[in-house]
């Protein structure tokens, strides 16, 4: 009886990634000195999984290049040969290579041959024992073309990363001349054009003799945010002729809920196959959202409760008191399912830094914290590019050279630290180095340059909001890595989409610290309830302070219509609810003040009523009908209507002073 092991590929993929990320984890450890055997046989057995699967569904190139991988290893693990740097770089080439044959088998993308066949011989010659060809000599032996032509679509989210196309364009301009050609098929109507979005594509011809790696260089830091097709003109002309069914290839099919497959675990995998399941996202997803649904019945079940005589309702309310327990413990445990360590994203920058410090003649040091706090999945998955961002601004522009750094009576390598902790309820997630610091006139002055405003005798913390500004940067020369700035209003912009907020810190000679504060989900958050006239919101639990009734001595004016409440000896600014929505208050009574913080700035709302604090459903608002501006999301309430979530951080930065012309 045949079997029909298509079926299986999604496990497949999905493991053999998860076992190049573990092997190129060992493998940067055993760089840095780890000799742990167990540590080889770990990458060793990664290997060996990845290997047997493949040769099981027949992808004989992603079998052909684990041989030899494995080879090597098994002589090292066996003591035949020294653990060697040409030997760590040879298998840190491969596990890029098999990443990029196994997104061939899946998509049918093509990977580069010439970097397939370059990395088997560098493998080849560590096992022979001659000297790995290196980096210098492959291009001085690589067959040149005499044009390339490159077909390049960024995905929809390049902008957002801090990446330019036309940036890329005036690369390979750099290199030889080039044609080009703009494809528009994807570009939307210009009423429903988002200038955030990437929409246009590009066929590129290279007119020159070029090495392919001085091509791929130029696309190096935007590889995983677009689809790219590199080829010889000449090849490109000879294979028009064939047929199209000849280089299509079957998508992969959706991610289905993943059963095991034998021989193909990574060694997390084989000892924890035992005690895990894979469970396609979808699945949990909607778990969630009837898990969401579960506690708007429960709250209404307790509104309508209220009205009831306990003398003859007591079991009904004493059950109703128990289902309330028993949701709530429900609905931890199954957002509990969606939760991941920090370190899934993590482990990522290790390479990053090596691969870059190398490029830019730096030593750098990586040290990380908090890698098992965990963070909701949608949070993770969004919470890499500014992260990815922010690291490369910091080796590149924060960091000095060793020599700086040795004349200013410091380590020659410097220390990135990303770390990852809990405070109260949010995750907080801190980039930082011991570089060289921002530098206060420089910003000034390039403020004062671009016709920014300033404050009189701006705080520190003014001054480096300055950098948040839309393209602000202080580098004296744009390079493919962003000066620090270009690119940080997308970072703050990405992570305040998130429901988070960006602070940073710097010290002159001392560095540069940045403050990532997220929610710890997005679907469900504990919210003060108040209402304005007839309107009900919801303020996020997590960024009240406290509630007071204010007395007319506490209140004062600024400027034409500005009032400040003193609280404690500090003033803050008042913003009517009521007005800033345009809603229609109470007449009569007291107004309240509840005061909140936001990106590290305190405001003093004026509200009607304070209703109670109650756990709600966060429903996107943006989605079912379009976005509003100082409202991050809606809920359904116990009596059926629907109360808007009201955006802390937008509220505050619409009191501050605007930071760009």
């Amino acid at each position: 009886m045949s079997m029909d092991l298509q079926r299986f590929h999604a496990t497949f993929f999905e493991e053999s990634r998860e076992g190049l990320d573990a092997m190129e984890s060992g493998l940067l450890s055993m760089e840095g000195g780890n000799h742990d055997p167990e540590l080889i046989n770990s990458v060793f057995r990664a290997a060996h999984s990845i290997k047997g699967g493949a040769a099981t569904f027949g992808f004989d190139a992603v079998a052909a290049m684990t041989h030899l991988l494995e080879t090597l290893l098994d002589e090292i693990r066996a003591g035949k040969r020294p653990l060697e740097a040409t030997a760590i770089d040879a298998m840190l080439g491969s596990v890029d290579t098999l990443r990029a044959l196994l997104g061939e088998c899946e998509t049918g993308k093509p990977a580069d041959p010439a970097a397939v066949e370059a990395v088997k011989a560098r493998l080849n010659a560590v096992l022979s024992g001659a000297a790995a060809p290196a980096a210098g000599a492959a291009k001085k032996t690589e067959d040149v073309p005499e044009a390339w032509q490159i077909a390049f679509t960024p995905a929809p989210s390049l902008f957002m990363s801090g990446n330019d196309p036309l940036r890329v364009l005036r690369e390979l301009e750099a290199l030889a001349p080039i044609e080009v050609q703009a494809k528009l098929e994807k570009l939307p109507p210009f009423a429903q054009l988002d200038p955030l979005q990437a929409c246009i594509a590009w066929d590129l011809g290279l007119l020159g003799k070029v090495p392919r790696s001085a091509v791929t260089d130029v696309f190096s830091w935007i590889e995983d945010e677009c689809e790219l097709d590199i080829q010889p003109r000449a090849l490109v002309k000879a294979e028009a002729a064939a047929p199209a069914a000849q280089a299509a290839a079957p998508a992969a099919a959706d991610k289905p809920a993943l059963a095991a497959v034998p021989g193909t675990g990574t060694p997390a995998a084989h000892a924890e196959a035992a005690e895990s399941i894979r469970v396609s996202v979808d699945k949990v997803d909607a778990l969630i959202n009837l898990v969401g649904e579960l506690v708007i019945t429960q709250a209404m079940l307790k509104q309508v409760s209220g009205g009831l005589d306990p003398t003859h309702a007591e079991r009904l309310l004493a059950g109703l008191e128990q289902l309330e327990r028993n949701t709530r413990d429900l609905q931890e445990a199954v957002i509990g399912v969606r939760m991941l360590p920090v370190d899934a994203v993590f482990r990522r920058f290790p390479r990053l830094v090596r691969d870059l410090s190398t490029r830019l003649g730096k030593q750098v040091r990586l040290r990380t914290i908090g890698e098992g706090t965990e963070l909701d999945k949608g949070l993770i998955e969004k919470i890499a590019d500014p992260l990815v961002h922010l690291v490369r601004n910091s080796i590149d522009h924060g960091l000095e050279s060793p020599e700086a750094r040795r004349a200013a009576g410091k380590d020659e390598t410097g220390t990135i630290t990303l770390a990852a902790s809990h405070q109260g309820g949010h995750i907080v997630i801190e980039v930082s180095d011991d570089g060289a610091g921002l530098n206060r006139n420089r910003i000034l002055a390039k403020a004062a340059e671009r016709g920014i405003q300033v404050p009189d005798n701006p705080s520190d913390a003014q001054v480096w909001d300055l950098i948040f500004a839309p393209g602000f940067s202080t580098a004296e020369a744009v390079t493919d890595l962003s000066g620090r700035g270009v690119g940080m209003d997308v970072v703050r912009r990405n992570i305040q989409a998130l429901g988070g907020e960006v602070q940073l810190e710097s010290a002159s000679g001392n560095g540069t610290r940045v403050l990532i504060r997220l929610p710890l989900t997005l679907a469900i958050l504990d919210g003060m309830t108040i209402s304005i006239g007839e309107e009900v919101l919801i303020l996020p639990l997590s960024h009240v302070l406290e509630a007071l009734q204010p007395k007319d001595a506490e209140i004062g004016t600024v400027g034409v219509d500005g009032r400040v409440l003193r609280v404690r000896g500090e003033y803050l600014p008042i913003l009517s609810l009521a007005s800033h929505y345009g809603y229609t208050p109470r007449e009569g009574g007291e107004p309240l003040i509840v005061v909140v913080e936001g990106d590290g700035q305190k405001i003093a709302l004026e509200v009607d009523e304070l209703l109670g604090q109650q756990q709600v459903v966060v429903k996107n608002i943006e989605r079912n009908y379009r976005r509003v501006a100082g409202i991050s999301g809606a809920t359904i309430l116990g009596d059926g209507r629907v109360a808007l979530i009201v955006d802390i951080g937008s509220l505050v930065r619409s009191q501050r002073m605007p930071i760009a012309a």
